[in-house]
């Protein structure tokens, strides 16, 4: 969304990247060219290993195009498109099947989270939130603090409403902070250390990804999982019984989460000194609401309400209630946000023109999109053609765990590793099958680590393909790769921890 806030992330983009990260990203780069070719041939020419054909041609794909996401050889959208053509010149699906997920309905969630943003920059709403959030008396002026309070709230949105949809939320409000706090030491000079703003973008991605495994309407791949276990285990959870375990994982997982990226991300000052001033005062500058900043809360407001409504009746009717089935059949987060969206092009703007024109709703990222369209439509595949399957049996074989524990935490290293390289979603559909086969053949209780792998299919951090969430504040500017990499595998880590702990302590009271 590079064009959806302040023109400062592209100032700081290079502030954020070291001489020596410098280097080491041009010989990264370099070396995708040579390496992505090289991968596909060795895994093409290697056995197939009782794979399909189809299945073996799309593992080459896909190591290919892993490398070249991870060395961003190639812009990361191309990449995407370029795994998306490969499948289909390889033959490993027609044309039809291989493009249908650049049409699924998260795509449109996020064009319509996009135009909402894109018209909270242009009239200027985004800072009037921001302001309010950095005016608060509890904060008086401290970046550690402001990097709590808005996690904290990300979290506890996250586990109501959509992942992505929080986020996207949350990403504008983000950035106009981190705009009115790199612009106070005046002359442009920041006075902030970069790498906080790489946190507080971070932030806004890990804290949401971690606030939908509170509740079983959080995020997709828990209503996913839970389907599994009902319909292959036997095992009914209800609402109350998922929250019971859930909740404990998302509150630790929060406290790591900060106390980690506070660590790394240091703001360099305690105090923002004479800011909190600067902000008192050109908060009071914003002067009265203009009509365009009504009409967008407005939008925005009905969008946010239908994104949460559905939780809500989850939680007070039931999961199983004609209430929230027909709401949710009807009104989809995406179709949500397309609603809100379009309600902009109706609702008065400022000069007797609309709230936004087409113009202005174009100018969203669209590489974005894209990235996470190929990224999706290569996870489908990999289930479609029997190669997630075969990886996950083959990672699972391979980790030496035995007994109910050691299958768990196998189960959660899967479904982490996994997560990484396709949608959450995806690696839920590939992960929680295969290990209740396993533990079925191997005469284990299939409840814990099919859970244990439903709840680590949402911990794909690492790079901006592995969720929607990533793949948003990657278009900041703020978040260079390799960070997103480095402090991605230390909540990884700490996630397979606490997953698989929560899960086997508190999970037994679900049975």
């Amino acid at each position: 969304m590079t064009d959806a806030h302040p023109p400062h992330p592209p100032q700081a983009a290079h502030q954020v990247i070291t001489p020596r990260e410098e280097r080491f990203e041009a010989v990264r780069r370099r070396a995708g060219f040579v390496l992505a070719p090289l991968a596909f041939a060795i895994v093409l020419l290697l056995p197939a290993g009782g794979m399909k054909p189809e299945a073996h041609r799309l593992a080459a794909v896909m190591a290919a195009v892993v490398i070249l996401w991870m060395t961003e050889a190639l812009p990361m959208p191309a990449t995407a498109l370029l795994g998306a053509a490969a499948a289909v010149v390889l033959r490993v699906a027609p044309a039809k099947e291989v493009f249908a997920p650049f049409a699924d309905p998260l795509i449109f969630l996020f064009i319509g989270s996009f135009i909402l943003a894109r018209a909270i920059f242009l009239h200027g709403l985004d800072r009037r939130v921001a302001y309010a959030v950095l005016a608060m008396r509890w904060i008086g002026g401290r970046p550690s603090r402001v990097l709590l309070a808005f996690g904290a709230v990300t979290a506890t949105l996250s586990g109501w409403m959509s992942n992505t949809a929080t986020t996207a939320m949350m990403f504008g409000i983000g950035m106009s902070i981190l705009s009115v706090m790199t612009a106070s030491g005046g002359a442009g000079r920041p006075t902030i250390d970069p790498r906080y703003a790489t946190g507080l973008m971070l932030m806004t991605s890990f804290a949401a990804s971690i606030g939908g495994l509170a509740t079983p309407v959080g995020t997709p791949p828990n209503v996913i999982g839970i389907g599994f276990i009902r319909g292959m285990v036997k095992q009914e959870i209800t609402f109350f019984e998922w929250m019971a375990v859930g909740v404990p994982v998302v509150v630790l997982l929060f406290i790591c989460l900060y106390l980690y990226m506070n660590a790394l991300s240091p703001a360099g000052v305690a105090v923002l000194g004479d800011s909190a001033e600067v902000i008192r005062r050109a908060r009071a500058e914003l002067g009265p609401w203009s009509s365009g900043q009504r009409s967008v809360a407005l939008a925005f407001g009905l969008t946010a309400v239908l994104w949460i409504t559905p939780g809500l009746f989850a939680l007070t009717l039931g999961e199983g209630s004609s209430v929230y089935r027909g709401m949710s059949a009807r009104l989809p987060e995406s179709a949500a946000a397309l609603i809100g969206a379009l309600l902009l092009f109706v609702l008065p703007g400022d000069g007797g023109a609309r709230a936004i024109t087409w113009d202005d709703a174009a100018r969203i990222d669209w590489g974005v999109i894209l990235l996470y369209g190929g990224g999706f439509a290569l996870g489908v595949l990999s289930f479609q053609t029997g190669l997630a399957e075969a990886v996950g049996r083959g990672l699972t074989g391979f980790l030496p765990l035995r007994g109910e524990f050691g299958l768990l935490l196998a189960s959660v290293v899967v479904a982490v590793l996994v997560s990484e390289t396709t949608s959450n979603t995806a690696s839920a559909n590939m992960v929680v099958p295969v290990v209740i086969s396993i533990a079925v053949a191997q005469g284990i209780d299939p409840l814990l680590p099919a859970l244990g792998a439903t709840m680590a299919a949402s911990l794909g951090f690492m790079l901006p393909v592995s969720t929607p969430c990533n793949a948003i504040v990657y278009g900041s500017g703020y978040v260079p790769l390799m960070r997103m990499v480095r402090y991605g595998i230390i909540l990884d880590l700490i996630g397979i921890v606490v997953i698989t702990g929560a899960v086997w302590l508190l999970a037994p009271w679900v049975r």
